[in-house]
């Protein structure tokens, strides 16, 4: 009867069927699309914001913004989000991700299970408050992080006993790295030219350093520490050694100190901080500079990272260390306040004479560990190592019982190696690995096992009866292991650490909340309004795609598990690869570099292995624009590049370019350029310049800063260049974190690709003959599932509307005010990118007032400061991003107006030059409600001066402008009390 229902229809035209699929098609489309809430402006917006542009629509305004000859016809290859919204990305995810296998973690090599305490993940990591911060440049609306990661470093100083940390690093191996260089600057690096590592220091350790030093002229000795004569080695600078070592014991440094500092040469110790809670710390055995990474104290495994990295010296290095460090000064009223210290050292400044090129770390993590730290207190800590101990202890007592010969039966602290002869070590590693037990092979003979604080009694009675069943035991004796939590005598800390008030204070998860909530207050994030930091793409973070690295199966998997049990992370993240390679138009990618300048020091790093695998390894020249980021520079002198400088302040000549090319055609290995250019805007020559690199034997390299712009649009690979690395924390929305994680993955032309990074102890797909540039095989793995769920939700339409709605709010907000400041350069139909410079020298010189007086005077008004005074000196760069509606499109620039009027009032003697809003900015609570108020502006001109600050709440700074000057000399960089 159904049947014959059916077929008594009349006859559909082809037609009217086709009509009825697309209607059915959109009927069925997901009401949850990611693209309408990422981007800011609606359709009627748009429209309008192109008319005050002067442009028919957007398709208009790309035309006339980008050059024809780089303009993008093919879309990119992302998955088809007209379908699919967000619900339906996360199950994609979800179904990706379950293929892994959460195991049992037992093999150490510095990533340890962790529990993340809840009221941390829920109030720090979960918390946009948090998580969407920049780096602290700003120093008056960021105290609460700033306050937080000097808790950091006075954790990092407390364990390690040395006066001074820095504010974290990458990850451990790459610490490792930074102070050998550190060390070399120290002393005379053309009679110090070698640098001894342990053999027992975790192999990926030893294996990134080898890579590093390859380049820095420093010979690397690898040994036994036990054995070497060090008071022979007149041209050692230094020596690494871990402690406890990669197979779990426990050594005394102090002799190797002592002959090292015979010599002149520096003791590095790689130090595990948890055992730091229980063990002698290493400035009592002669540590010169201690590393390590905080991964333990209260921050996933995330299949590598990220997670905080340590660098602690002593005082008398503290200038030539690498990294941030947060010190406090104090205000203009005299208060304390804390702030970014001693930035005459970072790359932004110093450029290729940085002592690094680190710029993004991982403020985020450190944040975690410190709280962790608050949370638990400094009883708490040697609850947990005591625990940690004694499970370590009570294996190797049981695994003794079988007959297996332990390292040693005292000298350890969480890993326990140990004799599994007749068995195969190997053997039984992959049996216990099918049973979801992950141990260690070291040796044709020995297993280790690593314990952490989330095992529990039962698990050790699991392992060793699994180690029974493999079939190991020999006729060794049972050890006399006792299980008492406790060190001996000769390793066990004995000094007092962690006495400060914060480490002892908090009983209660309502205080801890309440503290971590206190400290958010403080800060200006992208939860208040928006942050236009230029060549920084504070875009929006969506939750959809932060809320998988909540998962277990993301957080809790270790970089060195088994291949059968990371199938979902390894799917992933070759599926990550394929979406860059898309969106930059080249033919390979490699995920491992931690951050922007790792990835510029890694695409550099493949440039110089490509060439020298053609027989052009002498070429070592490296072009550079004046405009360039600090980091390019700094990033090609760490590849012992020469740098040859040329101007770009109007522009690049190309005439003079092809000339510098032409005068260094024997040497020339690379330009680094940025496309759009730092000075904003699409340079019309840039296939041009870079075929002239071509033509002189040199690879172009395209700092992926503004890639933004570009999404869909044009591609790296189509302008000429030969290897970029991407920001995957800009163009790709992972958040900033107030200062990292971020990613800095690298995409190469075909002839690259096989120089591409690699690793020692897992090799992902993409590797190739360079060694590793991070100590995990993916780089921070953990996160690459954000700009997963970027691509995957946006898909070709969606991501590709991010770059047009870009550089349709950067040139809408310089429409607006370009009649009331200077413009910085744009193009020949004067457009943008998605960024613009404002130009304030003429208004320095009549008025007095400078940019950073305007930067400051924003924060009354509730907003973070463009980027102050890069390219063009005395001026601010604006990125709106993307994710900003019209209305705060339009507060900001009302801001600025508003701003400018209160300039010409100086300028027109209405407010005297020192005492006005902007010489004062910005105002706190307390002093806009203190009895006493002498400034010829009212209190209402000062903290009121726009009626939407009544209406959307006022953020008030809790400091005053901060003494910079004052912080630098005399520094306090850890908390005393």
């Amino acid at each position: 009867t159904s049947a014959g229902a059916f077929s008594a229809a009349p006859t559909s035209t082809s037609e009217q069927t086709d009509k009825a699929a697309a209607t059915i098609k959109e009927l069925l489309m997901a009401t949850d699309p990611f693209g309408p809430r990422h981007l800011g402006p609606s359709p009627e917006d748009v429209k309008e914001m192109c008319k005050i542009i002067g442009v028919r629509d957007l398709d208009d305004l790309m035309s006339q913004a980008i050059p024809a000859s780089v303009r993008r016809t093919v879309p990119l290859d992302l998955p088809d989000s007209t379908t699919l919204g967000e619900a339906e990305a996360l199950a994609m995810a979800k179904s990706i991700l379950s293929k892994n296998v959460v195991a049992k973690n037992f093999i150490g090599m510095g990533y340890h299970g962790s529990h993340v305490p809840g009221v941390v993940q829920r109030n720090l990591l979960e918390n946009p408050g948090w998580y969407t911060a920049y780096t602290p440049y700003q120093a008056e609306i960021s105290q609460g992080r700033l306050e937080s990661l000097v808790n950091f470093q006075t954790l990092v100083c407390e364990l390690t006993g040395m006066e001074v940390a820095n504010s974290s690093l990458l990850d451990e191996g790459s610490a490792g790295a930074e102070a050998m260089a550190m060390i070399a600057r120290t002393v005379n690096s053309k009679a110090k030219t070698q640098f001894f590592i342990s053999e027992k220091v975790h192999p990926q350790t030893i294996d990134l350093m080898k890579v590093r030093a390859k380049y820095f002229g420093m010979e690397l000795v690898i040994g036994d520490h036990r054995t070497t004569d060090f008071k022979s080695m007149d041209k050692l600078c230094g020596a690494l050694v871990q402690y406890p070592d990669t197979e779990g014991v426990l050594y005394d440094y102090q002799g190797l100190a002592d002959a090292l500092h015979g010599n002149k040469a520096h003791l590095v110790v790689a130090a595990d901080p948890l055992a730091l809670v229980a063990a002698k710390p290493p400035s009592e055995f002669g540590a010169d500079v201690v590393i390590g990474s905080m991964q333990r104290f209260g921050v996933p495994m995330w299949f590598g990272g990220p997670s905080a990295a340590y660098l602690a010296t002593s005082k008398k290095q503290v200038r030539r260390m690498p990294g941030r460090i947060i010190g406090e000064s104090v205000d203009r009223f005299g208060k304390p306040a804390y702030r970014l210290t001693l930035q005459t050292r970072e790359q932004h400044i110093r450029m290729d004479k940085a002592t690094s090129n680190v710029c993004t770390a991982q403020v985020l993590l450190a944040n975690m560990a410190a709280m962790y730290a608050v949370f638990h207190r400094t009883d708490g800590l040697k609850k947990i190592a005591k625990k940690v101990h004694a499970i370590a202890q009570l294996f190797a007592q049981e695994v003794s019982k079988l007959g297996c010969a332990v390292a040693s039966k005292d000298a350890f602290f969480d890993t326990v190696a140990f004799d599994v002869s007749p068995a195969s070590p190997k053997a039984l590693v992959e049996k216990l690995q099918e049973q979801g037990l992950n141990l260690r092979v070291l040796d044709d003979k020995r297993v280790s096992a690593s314990f952490d604080e989330t095992h529990l009694e039962e698990d050790i009675a699991t392992l060793v009866s699994a180690i029974k069943a493999a079939g190991a035991g020999g006729g060794a004796g049972a050890a006399d292991v006792a299980v008492s939590g406790e060190l001996p005598a000769a390793f066990a800390r004995t000094t007092p650490f962690l006495q400060q008030k914060i480490f002892n204070s908090i009983w209660s998860e309502t205080e801890m909340m309440r503290y971590i909530f206190t400290l958010q207050q403080k800060d200006l994030a992208l939860d208040r309004s928006m942050i236009s930091l230029g060549s920084c793409t504070m875009k929006l973070n969506s939750v959809s795609s932060l809320a998988p690295c909540s998962w277990p199966e993301v957080g809790s998997m270790h970089p060195f598990a088994p291949a059968s049990q990371t199938k979902g992370y390894v799917e992933l993240l070759e599926s990550l690869e394929k979406y860059l390679i898309s969106c930059t138009g080249f033919d390979a990618c490699s995920l491992q570099p931690t951050s922007g300048a790792s990835g510029e020091y890694a695409g550099l790093l493949v440039i110089r292995q490509y060439l020298a695998s053609i027989g052009q390894g002498s070429r070592n020249v490296c072009i550079i624009p004046r405009s360039a980021h600090g980091t390019n520079p700094a990033s090609a002198a760490m590849c012992d590049m020469e740098i040859k400088w040329i101007d770009d302040s109007a522009g690049m000549d190309l005439a003079e370019f092809k000339a510098l090319c032409e005068a260094n055609k024997d040497r020339l290995a690379a330009f680094m350029v940025t496309y759009p250019s730092t000075r904003a805007f699409f340079e019309d020559n840039i296939q041009e310049m870079c075929q002239a690199v071509h033509d002189n034997g040199g690879q172009v390299y395209m700092d992926g800063a503004n890639m933004n712009a570009q999404l869909g649009l044009t591609s790296p690979g189509m302008i000429g260049a030969d290897v970029c690395h991407l920001n995957l924390h800009k163009t790709f929305s992972i958040p900033h974190g107030g200062g990292g994680p971020g990613l800095g993955p690298i995409c190469v032309r075909k002839h690259l690709a096989p120089h591409l990074p690699n690793h020692g102890v897992v090799s992902p797909s993409s590797g190739g003959d360079l060694g590793p540039v991070s100590a995990a095989p993916w780089g921070q793995a953990g996160i690459a599932v954000i700009p997963w769920m970027f691509c995957t939700m946006l898909g070709p339409k969606g991501v590709t509307d991010s770059a047009r709605y870009a550089i349709l709010n950067a040139n809408y907000m310089k429409a607006r005010l370009a009649p009331h400041f200077a413009m910085g350069p744009a193009n020949a139909n004067d457009k943008c990118a998605h960024e613009f410079i404002m130009d304030f020298s003429d208004i320095r010189r009549k008025s007095g007032i400078a940019e950073e007086d305007i930067a400051k005077r924003l924060q009354d008004y509730g907003f973070h400061a463009p980027t102050m005074s890069w390219p063009v000196p005395h001026s601010l760069m604006v990125e709106p991003t993307e994710s900003e509606d019209r209305a705060e499109l339009d507060r900001f620039c009302d801001a600025m107006v508003a701003i400018r009027e209160e300039i010409r009032k100086v300028e027109n003697g209405t407010w005297p030059a020192e005492d006005n809003p902007l010489k004062n900015a910005p105002h706190t609570q307390d002093e806009v409600c203190a009895t006493e108020w002498n400034h010829p502006y009212t209190r209402e001109e000062a903290a009121f001066p726009v009626p939407w600050l009544l209406k959307r709440g006022k953020f008030w700074p809790t400091v005053a402008r901060v003494d910079n000057a004052f912080g630098d000399r005399k520094l306090k960089l850890r908390l005393e009390e």
